[in-house]
């Protein structure tokens, strides 16, 4: 019993420090040069001086989702960017089966033009109850307006299963931003501009976990 109680001991302490690593790892600097976090629409107000030093060059704010919704903190954390040495890009959790134009418009009247801003970003969601080829045409409709407005093509973040739901890389000549946690991904059959490698990393002076993103070298 006491060999057992050892056994079991010895294999939680290796599962903290397994969950204490993936936690806190991103991937090489050396590598990815430039990295940085998104935020979802109900983030909180964050400390962003704690995610700079923690090796963020960059920070994406969902300012909307789907028609309606906006984010109660973008225009506090959006002003509290380029203070924090940060650059800022603002992004929509797209709903690909509402109609793209009017959540186009819901983002363009939150999202403010400025010379500073990186390319907007739209997080397609995986669910809905509509054909890809409708799925594709309001996506193209939200891109078609905010590039209209914002001036710069728009960047498409893709999981997985959003990708194997909607087939957009393939119909979308846009960047892509992947998401896949510790590994680099190979859903898209074409080169990527963005990674979420992590959706869970620490960040000291953080309360929650934050998705860690890496551009292309």
């Amino acid at each position: 019993m006491a060999r057992l109680a050892l056994l079991l001991a010895a294999i939680g302490l290796v599962g903290i420090g397994v969950w204490r690593w993936a936690t806190h790892w991103r991937p090489s600097p050396e590598v990815y040069p430039l990295q940085g976090v998104d935020l979802p629409v109900d983030a909180p107000v964050i400390e962003w001086g704690s995610v700079r030093a923690a090796g963020a060059d960059f920070a994406y704010l969902a300012a909307t989702s789907g028609i309606r919704d906006r984010a109660p903190h973008f225009e506090a954390n959006w002003q509290a960017l380029p203070e924090a040495g940060l650059r800022r890009g603002a992004m929509h959790e797209l709903d690909p089966c509402l109609d793209g134009r009017a959540q186009a418009d819901a983002f363009n009247a939150v999202v403010p033009r400025t010379a500073d801003e990186l390319p907007a970003a739209a997080a397609v969601l995986p669910a809905g109850d509509c054909s890809p080829a409708d799925a594709a045409r309001n996506v193209r409709a939200f891109v078609g307006t905010v590039e209209t407005h914002l001036g710069k093509p728009v960047i498409l973040q893709l999981s997985r299963t959003a990708e194997r739901r909607w087939r957009l890389a393939r119909t979308l000549d846009r960047p892509i931003w992947v998401a896949a946690n510790l590994v680099r991904p190979g859903y898209i059959d074409r080169p990527w501009r963005l990674w979420r490698a992590s959706d869970m990393r620490r960040v000291d002076g953080v309360e929650k976990p934050m998705n860690w993103s890496v551009v292309a070298p």
